[in-house]
């Protein structure tokens, strides 16, 4: 039976993993990042494929990084046939690459080589992306840059958050994988070399870039608000306060006010206006408290900053 040893970490790898055991094939030990603080308590976590592979009584290795001859022996000495690597988060040297016998292969959610990197649907949605997908590749020392074996496509819907999008292509990538396997597994597939035409980087998502910019079109500020929904969520200003804009929709005509301005129409929406168009707000959240809608948002505003229309 073929020996499989599995390196993921968040739930965008539980599921593929889960699909190996069912399935039955022989997982004999899974990579995890450690447990890490996490909630108000800071109590150590593990990872979803941790919790799962500990459940399943698979063997687990949690190490901070894979450069030292120790940590590559050890992998070594596992005599996998094979390791499968969706949303691992650490790079993989060459030894580790190259100690199974068919390789490392990827689980990559975008259509290489679009979206090499750490945040290929977020930044799929944020780019205005119509398609997307799942690409199986044989792992290299590049950033994303190996053979491509299968490539699954799926739309990205005009309403898909980050969130939306990463639930679909869960099930997108593990049905991936367990096309491929096999056919890997017996080395009856063909790969394709990745073009260097229309290579572009997946930048890491970073907290800072939750403030949203008005001095620029509504069309890209609603793509930023769907790529960041969920985390790190995005933000304005009103008041001096930090508020968060949970969910927001395109208005196609609205008087011209400078960007950045907050004001409640004629027929009673919130919207902001922005260099070219304007933003409606659909739901809110205030420091501290949990996401309402728009009109129980201004039924507890007390501040001066935003325009009524129909007191002009």
């Amino acid at each position: 039976m073929t020996k499989i040893i599995f390196m993921g970490t968040p739930e965008f790898a539980l599921y593929p993993l889960q699909a190996l055991v069912k399935a039955g094939y022989s997982v004999i030990a899974v990579y995890t990042q450690p447990p890490r603080p996490k909630g108000r308590g800071h109590a150590e976590t593990l990872s979803p494929v941790h919790q799962f592979a500990q459940e399943q009584n698979i063997p687990v290795y949690t190490p901070v990084a894979l450069k030292s001859q120790a940590e590559q022996e050890k992998f070594a000495l596992l005599n996998a046939d094979i390791a499968i690597v969706a949303a691992y988060g650490l790079l993989l040297p060459k030894q580790i690459l190259d100690a199974p016998k068919l390789g490392c292969i990827n689980i990559h959610a975008s259509l290489l080589p679009r979206w090499r990197g750490a945040a290929p649907i977020h930044r799929a949605i944020e780019a205005g992306d119509t398609e997307t997908g799942i690409t199986i590749m044989q792992m290299d020392e590049g950033l994303d840059t190996g053979a491509m074996l299968l490539i699954k496509k799926i739309p990205v819907e005009s309403a898909d958050t980050s969130q939306t999008l990463h639930d679909k292509m869960l099930t997108l990538g593990t049905e991936s994988l367990l096309e491929a396997l096999p056919k890997i597994i017996l080395k009856k597939i063909e790969s394709t070399a990745q073009l260097f035409d229309g290579v572009t980087y997946a930048h890491k998502l970073k907290k800072e870039e939750s403030t949203l910019n008005f001095d620029s079109d509504a069309d890209t500020i609603l793509r930023k608000i769907r790529a960041l929904t969920p985390w790190p969520g995005t933000t304005a200003i009103l008041d001096g306060e930090i508020i968060k804009v949970i969910e927001a929709a395109k208005v196609a005509n609205i008087s011209v006010y400078p960007a950045g301005t907050w004001v409640v129409t004629n027929d009673h929406k919130l919207i902001i206006s922005c260099k070219k168009g304007a933003i409606q707000l659909k739901i809110l959240q205030r420091s501290g408290s949990k996401p309402v809608s728009c009109s129980d948002f201004l039924n507890g505003y007390r501040g001066t900053n935003i325009i009524f229309e129909n007191t002009i």
